[in-house]
């Protein structure tokens, strides 16, 4: 209806424009003669009014008499000079004024393509003429602003010109922004956003073309990211996190990298700005992300706003970690990837995010005001009223977020030697509050920020700023060590591996394989890696699931090289000392905070190492107060704090392998496992395994560990041979028929058994393990030993659902329950007087042979055979013999004791010759050179 209204107009204006010179004459007459003021208000010359009459626009103009009055013509007619030609102007009208409006045949000619004189337009009314009029009018204008040729004089008044530049170029960009206009910046920004055109980045990813580019980039990778299998990974990863309930949406860096190299170079060098004015449209670059990711989104799931109002990106697997003490000044403002453990953290606490004031004279709202990190945003005065206060906080209209501030440290292993450990405080933002704890070890993605401290200013006398982390992405080490750590290949790897029918022999053998010897410290410290089950019946009492060891024995003989091998084996480790360690530096301590004056629970070792092992060495150099303090640690596996009005109770789930020296410095084996150790025992209860290590002279044995030793420092020397070295190892471990398990599988194999394997206990053998505790219990009372308690079934229980995990087993059978009583016999039995070993080793040998081969009980009896001899010869002639002689019958006698009955065997095996024993059948003796 609009097309024909305005072909109809077309038509009548032709007829108009052929029947004004007809008109022109009397209209003219009119105008000479009239004294209306109108007239000489609007007309300051009869040549202008004259030449608007005659050619003005009779398509986009209405009727003069429809015409509003203007003050000033030349507003209109854009000519400034309209004065100067009135006075020295030309006249143009004369007497042959009609002959300007003559008809010309000659001229008065029209393009018959552009006529449309067959068509039959019926005749409009008022109404739709003004319509079709307007329409006519806007699209001129449309047209005129796309083009640039829109005249100001038209819409704005000269002298306000300077007054609304800022609201017109806001306007201009609120339309760039919405794709009305084509803003020159933006197009330059879509063909080439890498040419930064000497701007500095952070300035350049705030501009609105860039920002909108950026956007614009971000949103088609969330879109149109695919896999190498083809997957669409974003549209996947958005639908989970609204099945979550979430507002966090992880981008993988690599990811963004690969397909958007811009993006990726931009995010860690200008990661955020300051959102301080929002009439300036600064706001931080991560923010952008947000907003593409939120159209994104909110664009796939509309409804999902009423559950999370903002969408939060988290950038994970930035490619460079750095170390908490190697962050300079080059960091500031920069995106960085650090890793560390939370010693203390404060509540959840509510930010202001967007602010409203109430005036307390008009009660005026005024707002909002959007708070920043680093300064409080206040209003100067009422606009309602103009007072400068005082003005209230709207309680109702104002928006709050979740604030939480930690301390992350440098975890206990990367410390260098000799230097305190380096910490930092991180800020924790909406959904980031709660996501970690005291003793967790984590990595941490954030912006590298400086703020003022009124406190260093005045201990240091000039201005220091203090640095803080406002983090970003948050993800825990142990949960990055877990199953999804390891690669099909590597659960494949394991599972075959678990295939193997004296894996657990080979476990124990691939324990701190640079240590020669120490079996059963090596079977304590496989088991106590491993660990147990813990149990929870009713969810009302917990029972531990770890496995405590305490190696204590004489010095030199690898008990803290063990320590420092679990270290780096484990998945989590804390490593302290006992001399080094106080109260509160193993289990927790408050402490105020110099700045915020608030309390601050900090983590000790113990809490530190939840879900992993704490390892201390020289336990027996603390004092009885600091181990006291961990009696809960060790039993309960919690840590109760009631200080400076914090009530709570920390986690501490970790295993204890502890290392101690005997009193005096060696151990004597006249005298029991307590007399030897300054430890109390319920302490000493607290211990699955006990294990004593003695330095015995054996010439045989010594010999053969200082081959070991001097091999392996010619194995490990950059310029040795390492066939030559290999083959000198291999010689010395012949006694060994077992092959260890590399180091690297070796840890995978831990991490896989702790994460899915749960022993069960139903198919235990319940009476054996009841027969053996009241056995131990009569034993220990006679002996007047170490008591034993009912905790020494629970670790019989726990130490065979460990061997169960090594083979990988959802059951715990009769192998692991036997294996389980043995190295608690030889823990219980290690501890006693010399006297009473060899009468408990005879009652119980039935139980000690488990899993043993016979050549290996034939040899121990052998070595002690041997060294009774030793003893009588030097006892009856003073000196040592290079040749020990054994009677066969002495040895045929102990070997019918544990039900062995032929040696022959024995006599022509491997681990017989290897210890330097020779048989001489005709005389019926074993001889051993010393």
């Amino acid at each position: 209806m609009a097309e024909k209204n305005l072909a109809c107009i077309i038509r009548q204006t032709k007829t108009f424009s052929m029947d004004i010179s007809g008109r022109s004459k009397e209209f003219m007459e009119k105008d000479d003669t009239s004294s209306d003021p109108f007239s000489t208000a609007t007309s300051p010359s009869r040549a202008s009014r004259g030449r608007r009459s005659s050619r003005g626009d009779p398509i986009t103009s209405s009727p003069g008499r429809d015409l509003p009055p203007f003050e000033d013509d030349s507003e209109l007619l854009g000519n400034p000079a309209g004065e100067e030609e009135e006075e020295d102007g030309e006249e143009l009208f004369g007497d042959n004024l009609e002959q300007d409006y003559r008809a010309i045949p000659a001229l008065d000619r029209f393009d018959q393509e552009g006529l449309d004189d067959d068509d039959d337009y019926s005749e409009m009314s008022e109404s739709q003429r003004q319509a079709a009029e307007r329409e006519i009018r806007r699209r001129e204008r449309a047209e005129g602003i796309t083009a640039g040729r829109m005249r100001t004089g038209l819409m704005y008044e000269e002298s306000d010109e300077e007054d609304d530049a800022a609201p017109r170029k806001r306007r201009r960009a609120e339309r760039a922004a919405e794709g009305d206009i084509e803003d020159e910046e933006m197009v330059e920004s879509i063909e080439n956003l890498e040419d930064m055109k000497g701007h500095p980045i952070r300035e350049w990813v705030t501009m609105l073309g860039p920002k909108t580019e950026i956007k614009n980039r971000f949103k088609n990778f969330l879109r149109t990211f695919v896999d190498s299998k083809g997957h669409n990974v974003y549209r996947e990863k958005i639908r989970q996190m609204v099945e979550a309930n979430r507002e966090s949406l992880v981008i993988d860096y690599g990811m963004l990298a690969s397909v958007e190299q811009v993006l990726a170079y931009f995010l860690p060098e200008a990661p955020a700005e300051m959102l301080a004015n929002f009439d300036e449209a600064s706001s931080i670059y991560l923010y952008m992300y947000m907003y593409a990711c939120k159209e994104v989104v909110f664009s796939m799931y509309p409804k999902y706003e009423n559950i999370a109002k903002e969408i939060h990106v988290r950038v994970a697997e930035l490619p460079l970690i750095e170390e908490l003490r190697s962050l300079r000044q080059l960091h500031l403002n920069q995106l960085i990837r650090t890793s560390g453990v939370i010693t203390s953290c404060t509540g959840v606490l509510p930010q202001l995010s967007v602010i409203k004031y109430d005036c307390n004279k008009c009660n005026f709202i005024l707002g909002p005001f959007y708070q920043t990190q680093n300064q409080e945003v206040k209003p100067g005065s009422c606009p309602e009223c103009q007072s400068t206060g005082p003005f209230e906080i709207n309680m109702e209209q104002t928006l709050y977020k979740n604030y939480q501030r930690v301390t992350i440290q440098e975890s206990p292993g990367k410390v260098p030697a000799g230097r305190l450990p380096r910490s930092k405080d991180a800020i924790l933002l909406d959904d980031l509050v709660d996501s970690c704890k005291p003793g967790d070890e984590l990595e941490l993605t954030g912006i590298y920020h400086n703020n003022y401290d009124g406190s260093l200013n005045t201990n240091n006398g000039f201005p220091v700023f203090a640095t803080v982390i406002h983090a970003n992405y948050i993800t825990k080490k142990d949960d990055k060590l877990a199953l999804s750590a390891l690669t099909d290949e590597d659960i494949k790897a394991v599972v075959q591996l678990s295939k193997d029918e004296r894996i657990g022999e080979r476990i124990f053998a691939s324990m701190a394989p640079s240590i020669y010897g120490h079996e059963d410290i090596k079977k304590a410290v496989a088991l106590s890696i491993f660990g147990g089950e813990p149990k929870n019946p009713g969810g009302k009492h917990k029972v531990r699931g770890d496995i405590n060891a305490l190696i204590c024995g004489d010095p030199g003989t690898a008990k803290s090289q063990f320590l420092k091998y679990v270290e780096k084996t484990a998945p989590r480790v804390v490593f302290t000392t006992g001399q080094g360690a106080s109260a509160v530096g193993l289990t927790a301590y408050v402490q105020r905070n110099p700045v915020s004056k608030e309390w601050t629970l900090e983590a000790g070792a113990l809490v530190l190492a939840d879900k992993g092992m704490c390892l201390i060495d020289e336990f027996d150099k603390m004092n009885d107060a600091d181990r006291t303090s961990i009696h809960e640690a060790m039993e309960q596996q919690s840590i109760s704090v009631s200080k400076a009005g914090i009530v709570t109770s920390l986690q501490a789930r970790c295993a204890v392998l502890a290392a101690a020296n005997p009193i005096g410095g060696r151990y004597d084996p006249s005298l029991t496992f307590s007399e030897n150790v300054d430890l109390t025992e319920p302490i000493l209860s607290r211990f699955d395994i006990l294990c004593v290590v003695r330095d015995t002279v054996d010439p045989v044995q010594d010999e053969r560990l200082a081959k070991f030793v001097t091999g392996s420092h010619m194995k490990h020397h950059p310029n040795a041979s390492e066939s030559q070295a290999d083959e000198d190892l291999n010689e010395l471990n012949t006694s060994s028929t077992v092959e260890p398990i590399p180091q690297d599988l070796l840890k995978k194999y831990i991490i896989y058994c702790k994460d899915k394997v749960h022993p069960k206990l139903h198919q235990m053998d319940q009476d054996k393990v009841a027969k053996m505790y009241a056995e131990l219990r009569r034993e220990s009372m006679a002996t007047g030993s170490i008591p034993i308690t009912v905790r020494h079934i629970e670790s019989m229980i726990r130490m065979a659902e460990s061997h169960a995990k090594m083979h990988l087993r959802d059951y715990v059978n009769e192998e692991d329950v036997n294996m389980a009583i043995r190295i608690m016999l030889e823990s219980f039995i290690s501890t006693q007087k010399f006297s009473v070993t060899r009468s408990m080793r005879k009652t119980f040998g039935r139980y000690l042979a488990f899993k043993k081969d016979n050549n290996e009980l034939l040899l121990f009896i052998l070595k002690q055979l041997a060294m009774d001899q030793m003893t009588f010869q030097r006892n009856r002639f003073g000196l040592d013999q290079d040749t020990i002689e054994i009677s066969e019958k002495d040895l045929a006698d102990k070997a019918r004791q544990i039900n062995i009955s032929n040696l022959s065997s024995f006599y022509d095996s491997d681990i017989f010759r290897a210890n330097r024993f020779t048989h001489d059948s005709k005389r019926k003796v074993i001889l051993q050179s010393v």
